[in-house]
């Protein structure tokens, strides 16, 4: 018991750093690829803050693994590197008892992470693509131009021939108001102020000393002229204040439950067979025909031509009712195929929590090197062998040209494979990995990030 308590405590600190840097390096990478699409949108802290922590859900499911692999491969390599290994194995205690802790602890933190997968993902995913649809549709701040007629305003047309930015204040002003048709509405001011109302859902425009042209194009004998010392013109700021969409709408596949993806699967099962029984009535009706009736057709026309015509139309017909019967159960089985992939890969990754145990253990031993480069170095190997089984095989899953479930599982069941003989090998104490050949690929600019042996 002690033991465990010891070799988890070992664990612990380096899972939480590799956890804490992966989702900086995420988080980083979410803000560079997405920073052109949320600056410049007058965008409130607390919308950027949502945003962000919605994003932070699918960073937790990728980033869990690789720590898991990256605390294991630091733990052993640490104590591997101190001999603890070695005086542990003296008194008695195989390498299979060392990996019952870890092991169990991964089971339960799989468990957690296939929880957080199927519960917290969903709705996460759900509220970040709505967020961002609302942000990708708001229009940046208004902004006037001395001397250029603006048309950011619906059904307005403004020229402010000076701008002050600083006070808002606008100056010799002309706006064109096109919200009726059919009247002809001609705003000009010495003075005006721009700005908002409280709730940002209306763009108001405080005039001084100006006039207002007005007339009637169907009716060309009336003009109306006003002049005024304070005039307000109020209009609608939908294009330039954020206004979040309420939750609903639909869904895709990666912000639905296991429950709701099966219940889906089920229907287009459902429909899938109703085609294919309605195509095979189509199939009967076109290509097993009686003789007896072709031949009393064929008696009753002398036009062969007619017949011929007949026969080819016949034809056109059942192609085109064969070609849109197989397109119709090709998109449902490829509809059923991508439900299936997400569900697969809902009990995949959470699992990998256990496989990178399994082989970051045996390779901490050999390699006896427990500093967080070594660890990451070897980490970023077995990361792209997993992810490019995972991404490859979601593809091939998708287009129905390999299972769902061994596009999923092929990296884990491969990774598991690998990780039972190194275990076994690290058992029966087999030469030691050596990582020599490390230093000819590293650049000597980088190779002080390396542990310097004692």
């Amino acid at each position: 018991m002690i033991l465990d308590k010891y070799i988890l405590k070992n664990h612990f600190v380096p899972f939480v750093y590799a956890s804490l840097s992966l989702m900086g390096i995420f988080l980083l990478q979410f803000l560079m690829k997405f920073a052109d699409r949320l600056v410049g949108k007058g965008l409130g802290l607390w919308v950027i803050i949502k945003l962000i922590v919605y994003n932070l859900a699918w960073m937790v499911v990728l980033v869990i693994p690789m720590a898991t692999l990256v605390a294991t491969l630091m733990a052993y390599g640490n104590m591997s590197q101190n001999d603890e290994i070695t005086i542990i194995k003296s008194s008695g205690v195989s390498l299979y008892r060392m990996l019952a802790a870890p092991i169990l602890a991964s089971v339960v933190l799989a468990y957690l992470l296939f929880l957080f997968n199927d519960d917290v993902l969903p709705d996460a995913n759900h509220k970040a693509k709505v967020l961002m649809q609302d942000i990708s549709r708001q229009k940046p701040t208004l902004s006037l131009t001395p001397g250029v007629f603006s048309q950011e305003v619906t059904n307005y047309s403004i020229l402010a021939r000076d701008v002050k930015p600083k006070t808002n204040l606008l100056y010799n002003l002309t706006i064109y108001n096109y919200s009726n048709p059919t009247k002809i509405d001609i705003v000009t001011a010495r003075e005006g102020k721009l700005f908002f109302s409280k709730d940002q859902t209306k763009l108001i425009m405080d005039l001084k000393n100006g006039e207002i042209h007005q007339s009637d194009i169907t009716d060309k004998n009336l003009y109306r002229k006003i002049l005024f010392d304070k005039h307000r013109i109020i209009m609608s700021a939908d294009k330039f204040s954020f206004q979040q969409s309420a939750p609903g709408g639909p869904r895709g596949d990666r912000e639905l439950s296991t429950t709701a993806m099966s219940v889906i699967i089920d229907s287009l099962e459902l429909i899938k067979q109703n085609t294919v029984s309605i195509l095979d009535k189509q199939v009967e009706k076109y290509f097993f025909i009686n003789p007896s009736t072709v031949k009393t057709k064929h008696q009753n026309r002398n036009n062969k031509k007619a017949v011929y015509l007949n026969a080819l139309n016949n034809v056109t017909t059942t192609k085109n009712i064969l070609l849109s019967g197989y397109n119709r159960i090709t998109f449902l089985q490829d509809r059923i195929n991508s439900y299936w992939v997400e569900i697969y890969k809902k009990y995949a990754l959470p699992f990998a929590c256990i496989v990178f145990v399994i082989i970051g253990a045996p390779l901490g031993v050999k390699v006896k090197k427990g500093g967080f480069g070594v660890a990451a170095s070897i980490s970023l190997f077995f990361f792209l062998i997993y992810w490019a089984f995972l991404i490859g095989g979601e593809k091939l899953g998708n287009r129905n040209m390999l299972p769902p479930f061994w596009g999923m599982w092929a990296a884990n069941i491969l990774l598991s494979f690998i990780g039972i003989i190194l275990i076994i090998k690290t058992v029966k104490e087999t030469k030691v990995i050596q990582l020599t050949f490390l230093k000819k690929i590293i650049p000597k600019k980088l190779k002080f990030l390396s542990p310097k042996s004692e």
